[in-house]
């Protein structure tokens, strides 16, 4: 009995040299901001201000990732991977108003991560990023949050594209459609509490009249801090964060393979790495050589 093949296709958005370092620079600033509770000696300019920081890393991480759409765009992008970013970045800020309110209803995970795993790293990071901004303006969502809530989806969207092409992981997968699907989910599984755990870290150190044990406190060494952290996340979000995990995993193993596959037949459609060259056909005269007769 033979087995299907899976087709690997190719990056909607390559990662080119400059887009890794545009990439790697975002990401340095998106580790600064949710690590620095852990990282800031209680003497320096950032525990001083702490009630500014949110507003600072606001301002500037978005800036960060403006370069990123930058570099992207000097020749990584074309109308078709614009296109197709355009339509599940749509499709993503329509699903995120459905979970408004309600704790853990977020369907558009599935969404950005069976996109990311499908189209690469470099496409899921910037459709993290692009779906989030797009949907906050939709909802009204825009507010020093925001940018924390951008690069953390970007990670999650160009983590799974960056296991997709993991070679132990392609050759588990090979010819194994469901094994496929079962990586993706379990990695849904994982990221959509890692997600929710890390935008604690945006509020986490600013909240008053919490108990010792889930406080942020200044000067204290970070592994008393990392530890307040998690008893943070695990007594207050985590309620919000499992029913997350659980619907973005069911809704992959649902329709996880059935999306793949129309992913991969889209991309396989627009040639995203084929070359386009424009030569004049043999025997139509090149208008645009002055060499060239007129009326031949």
């Amino acid at each position: 009995m033979s087995t299907r093949t899976i087709t690997r296709t190719a990056k909607a958005i390559p990662l080119g040299t400059r887009s890794i370092l545009a990439v790697s620079l975002a990401s340095v600033v998106g580790l600064i901001a949710f690590l620095w509770p852990f990282l800031a000696a209680p003497e320096s300019a950032v525990v001083a201000h702490a009630t500014d920081a949110p507003f600072f890393f606001a301002l500037l991480v978005p800036l960060v990732l403006v370069v990123v759409l930058a570099q992207f765009a000097d020749g990584a992008m074309d109308a078709k991977s614009i296109a197709l970013l355009g339509v599940l970045s749509a499709v993503i800020a329509a699903l995120r108003p459905l979970g408004a309110g309600v704790a853990g209803i977020e369907p558009m995970w599935a969404v950005l991560i069976l996109g990311g795993f499908a189209l690469g790293p470099g496409f899921g990071f910037v459709l993290g990023s692009v779906s989030l901004f797009a949907s906050a303006l939709i909802t009204g969502g825009v507010g020093p949050w925001l940018p924390f809530q951008m690069i953390a989806a970007a990670w999650i969207g160009m983590g799974a594209g960056l296991i997709a092409r993991i070679p132990v992981v392609q050759r588990f997968t090979s010819n194994h459609p469901w094994r496929e699907v079962l990586i993706v989910a379990g990695y849904a599984l994982l990221a959509a509490v890692a997600y929710g755990f890390a935008l604690n870290l945006w509020f986490w150190p600013f909240t008053i009249d919490l108990a010792p044990a889930i406080a942020f406190q200044p000067g204290a060494p970070a592994v008393e801090n990392v530890a307040a952290w998690l008893r943070f996340s695990v007594v207050t979000s985590l309620g919000f964060d499992i029913p997350r995990a659980l619907l973005a995993t069911g809704l992959i193993l649902i329709a996880g393979r059935g999306v793949l596959i129309a992913l991969r037949r889209a991309s396989r459609r627009a040639a995203f790495d084929h070359v386009v060259d424009f030569a004049p056909h043999e025997g139509v005269a090149n208008t645009s050589d002055p060499r060239t007769p007129s009326g031949t």
